[in-house]
């Protein structure tokens, strides 16, 4: 794993309640013995701004990309993308794990686009950590915004660069999820109402 990530660290930051796991009942057996499979088992995401896919309950399993979206459409889609567990769901894409390579795509159906996303689940959960918790503890000083903004700017930016540093993919252009995620964090628009930030902004 390119990220040490553990389920430990998580619930010391945004405690047990916010820590989203996925049984290993919920992938066919020759996924669940992956190491992306066990990540998603045993340490998790943090929940919010990502939204960890749990399984449907005829069946106990994750939806198959192809039950997600027409894989037929995507001419980017990865051979036998179809049969990859949906794991996620991050702003308007779907976000399958690649047994084979542990890699995470998303799928977005109104572009009909196929991102390599992360280079492996602790690269996800790393960039979901980092952005939440600015989500949750970052609050604008005094009566400059536009200070603050400038601040929460260089923040969203710190993020960008430390991951790209260990893994390119989250942010490796403007189009990917991720660099929407983080351009709409940075302009203030992913504040929580209850969140520091958000008080701040909305009062």
């Amino acid at each position: 794993m390119l990220f040490d990530v553990t389920h430990s660290e998580l619930v010391g930051i945004f405690g047990e309640d916010r820590i989203a796991t996925v049984p290993a009942t919920a992938f066919a057996p020759a996924v669940a013995d992956t190491e992306g499979a066990r990540f998603l088992e045993s340490v998790g995401v943090p929940t919010g701004t990502l939204v960890l896919r749990q399984p449907e309950e005829a069946g106990g399993r994750l939806p198959l990309v192809r039950d997600a979206v027409p894989i037929e459409d995507f001419e980017d889609a990865p051979e036998g993308a179809g049969g990859w567990p949906v794991i996620g769901w991050l702003l308007n894409a779907h976000l399958a794990l690649d047994p084979g390579s542990g890699r995470v795509y998303a799928f977005d159906a109104d572009e009909q686009t196929a991102q390599d996303l992360h280079t492996d689940v602790s690269s996800l959960a790393e960039v979901t950590l980092r952005l939440q918790r600015l989500l949750d503890e970052f609050t604008f000083d005094g009566d400059d915004e536009e200070a603050g903004f400038e601040r929460l700017e260089g923040d969203v930016d710190r993020i960008r660069e430390d991951t790209s540093a260990v893994d390119p993919l989250p942010f490796r252009d403007d189009e990917t999820v991720w660099s929407v995620v983080a351009d709409e964090i940075a302009m203030g628009q992913r504040f929580t109402a209850e969140s520091p930030g958000g008080r701040s902004l909305y009062g």
